[in-house]
């Protein structure tokens, strides 16, 4: 890689100068050197917010400063305080309060920051105050103390409102300091000030939030009208329904306790306080229709409202009531909602169409339809499931309206859209057939016509297997054969397979359609795909013997009640033989760790038999790298090697469907490494024996083949592990390319007897070649906090360089370019890179063989003509780990 350019002056032509960042191209070390102008003898104050500004933006992007670095910023920043430039200042308590200084260092800027408290300048004292409380512990705090509690009742809002949130954010460090102001606190409640009895309210609750009975005290003293501010109405209307909700209702006279000061609240000059009662009052356990009338009312009205956010408001709140219980409560407004359905906002139409249809009447239904079809093409995927979930609702509400919702519902399946919207759609339809008894034979006349255009196998294979469970059961079952035999000649082998059973449960199930279901599926037994084949042949053998039919029948049709696991792990241990599978034999219970699957499925890779190799080669209730460990321990030749470093993730080294199966493991020692070969034989007619696998190295001249484990016998099917170690310089991350060939004994094998005849042959099989890179040398350890870690490691250790890494599609591909390349472990969600980014920063880290630490920062930035650049820090306990790093990026 070459070395990255220098970044492009602010005055050179750019293709898009909109897209042009003031930040563009800036470095930390540059910054720092730029922060010399602190000390200036004559103060510069607008180059100095410029440096601080961009020292704010770096921490901001995730750089991170070293311990000295932090140190030298921090005491140069301290000298700003001489100048008398208010810009400047404000930038000052920026930076402090970012750089976040030691205990140690904090006594430096305490004596000007206090100086700040008591100044005549209120901007001063309260962003001394806020930055005072974010930088002190709990010694210092005791100090200031005195100044805060008078801050807390300063006639000045800005520094009130100052000390009451810093005291909500030392309330979760220091409780019992803040817990002393609780009178203070009470009078700044009382001020006329807004934003003061806001944060006063606040910080009151939350001193005595653990108290219920202080917490109702305060709510009965507050709500006889005290409270003035807006905000801080709309927070006692919050503390008031949370006292009621925890309170029981009066069971003589039914009142709710605090109940008619919501109801006052909603006649209140406010909107966001008028909402906030109303919506206080919907959410009440148990409410009932009295009093969800005043609420409903004013909701009504917010409707109508010009004001975007007071609509959608309104209507979501009308939603939720729906939701919980009450739709006649909010029938009364749908006259307004259905004028919101051509509301500009695509949100506040799919909400009200939503409501609409769950408290709409029968008489409504094919009005509502008509408006909603041409809505639907308006609005996205994800607004298009929330209404087929209400039009689900509706049909099965008013059953007799079931055509008409069937007849919208196949319309707008036949639609563009995505996975997700068709899915909601055939759900729907598959819940109404199974729910109307007389919806079933039009639903699934609509779903055979969707299948003849479907993208989805998902959902062909879902609804194939529903016309075969009660397609048989219609009054003209023949009518869907044709609709099923076509998935057969022009789907792929997923779906052709799932038709083919669906076929056998009509041949099945009516004996007249049974020649013809027999015809069709003799055609099926030329298809290209075993598993098609497979069952055609299955079903052939059993239509056409009447005495297995029953019993065949039951199997096909009635739910197993066998936990796929347990089966699969019955019928691998099964030994064949004259006694036959005992079905009933086979465990009902569901492990513990099956749940845990269910929970994570993993993806499945299309080899099956090497990943079966790999699992096999692992004794059951081991993690992987416990059970190699102990697996390569079995090998006496191998206990010489010392602890196992890392084991690689299993490398195919065959094509799918080949006559043998092979992947290989790498397993990294010190000063060895240990191919593990799993191998398995897929030709049932064929015994393998004397299986080794001949490793060439000559294109890996650092290692040199100390030993090698041959597989004495192959059966069909059984996977067998064949070793060869080579030994390499220790510590050192040798990379080569190893050139594989299998060779073995050919023993032709009787399927009927199992006997191998006595005469063999020697053959062998090319294997794909196997690399050792430098990402092997790696294990991916994360840490939990990148920062101290990095902090804690030596400074004379890093290295830093930078490259180029030409033209990339994004940042995002950059990254994960070079995570691969290193194999480390990426931390604190860095992997991920926002769209259309132009800089980003990535940490990494991971342990270099030999247990040595190793972190990894890197920086990347790209230009309009997507030239991308990296710069690489990286510290590690070993100066030699840190340069073989760059080695490897260098070499890449």
């Amino acid at each position: 890689m070459a070395l990255i350019q220098p970044a492009p002056k602010k005055d050179d032509d750019r293709e898009d100068d909109s897209e042009y960042s003031p930040f563009y191209g800036i470095e930390k070390g540059a910054v720092l050197q730029e922060a010399r102008v602190f000390n200036d003898p004559q103060l510069d104050a607008r180059r100095c917010a410029q440096v601080i500004t961009k020292l704010l933006y770096l921490i901001n992007q995730g750089e991170t400063f070293t311990k000295t670095e932090a140190t030298e910023v921090f005491f140069a920043v301290t000298k700003l305080f001489q100048s008398k430039e208010v810009g400047l200042r404000r930038m000052v308590y920026l930076i402090i309060k970012e750089i976040s200084p030691t205990s140690d260092e904090v006594i430096i800027v305490t004596s000007s920051l206090m100086k700040d408290m008591n100044s005549k300048t209120d901007l001063y004292r309260a962003n001394a105050i806020r930055v005072l409380c974010g930088i002190t512990d709990g010694s210092l705090l005791g100090q200031i103390e005195r100044y805060l509690k008078q801050a807390v009742v300063d006639k000045n809002p800005v520094v009130s409102s100052a000390a009451l949130v810093s005291g909500i954010h030392l309330l979760q460090s220091n409780p019992d300091i803040v817990k002393r102001w609780s009178n203070e606190v009470q009078e700044a409640v009382q001020s006329k000030a807004s934003l003061v009895q806001f944060h006063a309210l606040a910080l009151l609750h939350q001193i005595r939030q653990n108290d219920r009975l202080a917490i109702s005290k305060l709510v009965t003293s507050l709500t006889r009208g005290s409270v003035r501010s807006p905000l801080a109405q709309c927070l006692l209307i919050r503390y008031t329904s949370q006292v009621i909700k925890e309170s029981a209702t009066n069971t003589q006279t039914g009142d709710r306790p605090f109940y008619d000061y919501l109801e006052g609240c909603l006649r209140h000059k406010t909107e966001m306080v008028i909402f906030e009662a109303a919506r206080a009052i919907t959410e009440l356990n148990g409410v009932t229709s009295r009093e969800l009338t005043p609420a409903i009312t004013v909701l009504q009205l917010f409707l109508s409202s010009s004001k975007p956010v007071l609509r959608f408001a309104a209507v979501r709140t009308l939603n939720k009531v729906v939701a919980m219980g009450h739709p006649l409560a909010v029938a009364n407004c749908n006259i307004d909602m259905e004028s919101l359905i051509s509301d500009q906002n695509r949100s506040i139409a799919t909400l009200a169409i939503t409501t609409l249809l769950k408290t709409g009447n029968e008489s409504s239904v094919d009005r509502l339809m008509k408006q909603i079809t041409n809505f639907m093409s308006d609005i996205a995927d994800e607004f298009k499931v929330v209404v087929v979930e209400a039009i689900r609702s509706l049909c099965l509400k008013f059953p007799q309206k079931y055509r008409t919702l069937m007849n919208f519902l196949s319309s707008i399946l036949r639609e563009e859209g995505g996975f997700d919207y068709k899915k909601a759609i055939v759900d729907s339809i598959l819940i109404l057939i199974k729910e109307i008894p007389e919806a079933k034979e039009s639903g699934l006349v609509h779903l055979c016509e969707f299948i003849e255009d479907c993208e989805f196998t998902y959902l062909s294979t879902q609804i194939l297997h529903l016309l075969g469970l009660e397609g048989p059961k219609t009054s003209d079952p023949s009518k869907y054969i044709r609709y099923i035999y076509n998935r057969v000649i022009l789907e792929n082998a997923t779906v052709r397979a799932s038709a083919v059973t669906a076929l056998a449960k009509f041949g099945l199930t009516i004996d007249a359609l049974r020649p013809r279901v027999l015809i069709l599926l003799n055609r099926c037994l030329y298809d290209n795909d075993d598993e098609v084949r497979d069952r055609a042949t299955l079903y052939l053998k059993t239509l056409g013997e009447d005495d297995s039919c029953k019993q065949f029948k039951e199997s096909l049709f009635e739910e197993l009640d066998v936990p796929l696991a347990n089966l699969e792990a019955s019928l691998q241990s099964y030994n064949a033989s004259e006694v036959p599978f005992d079905l009933s034999l086979v465990s009902r219970e569901i492990k513990p760790q099956q749940l845990a699957e269910k929970k994570a499925p993993s993806k499945k890779t299309g080899k099956d038999f090497g990943s079966k190799a790999a699992n096999e080669a692992l004794p059951l209730g081991t993690s992987a790298p416990d059970a190699y460990e102990k697996l390569l321990s079995s090998v006496p030749e191998f206990s010489s090697f010392g602890k196992l470093f890392k084991s690689s993730a299993p490398v195919e080294l065959t094509e799918a469907e080949t006559e043998y199966s092979v992947n290989a493991i790498k397993h990294v020692y010190l000063g060895h490494v240990i191919f593990q070969f799993n191998c398995t034989n897929t030709i049932a007619e064929q015994l393998l024996e004397k299986v080794s696998v001949v490793v060439d190295s000559g294109d890996a001249e650092e290692f040199d083949e100390v030993f090698s484990k041959h597989i004495e016998s192959l059966p069909y099917n059984v996977p067998g592990q064949a070793f060869v170690a080579f030994r390499k310089p220790e510590g050192v991350c040798s990379a080569g390319k190893f050139c594989n060939t299998l060779k073995f004994r050919v023993n032709e094998v009787d399927p009927a007897t199992g006997e191998k005849e006595d005469e063999g042959y020697e053959d062998e099989y090319q294997l794909e070649d196997l690399e050792v890179t430098a990402a092997d040398y790696i294990l991916k350890v994360g840490v939990s906090n990148f920062r101290n870690t990095w902090e804690a490691l030596d400074p004379e250790f890093e290295r830093v360089d930078e490259y180029g890494l030409g033209v990339r599609e994004n940042l995002q591909e950059a990254v994960q370019a070079v995570v691969t390349i290193l194999g480390m472990q990426p931390c604190e969600g860095t992997e991920v890179v926002a769209s259309n980014a132009r800089s980003h920063t990535s940490l990494l880290a991971g342990k270099f063989i030999g247990d040595i630490q190793v972190l990894v920062r890197l920086s990347f930035g790209i230009d309009a003509q997507k030239q991308v650049a990296m710069k690489l820090a990286v510290r590690a306990e070993d100066q030699s780990v840190s340069d073989a790093i760059h080695e490897i990026i260098a070499s890449a």
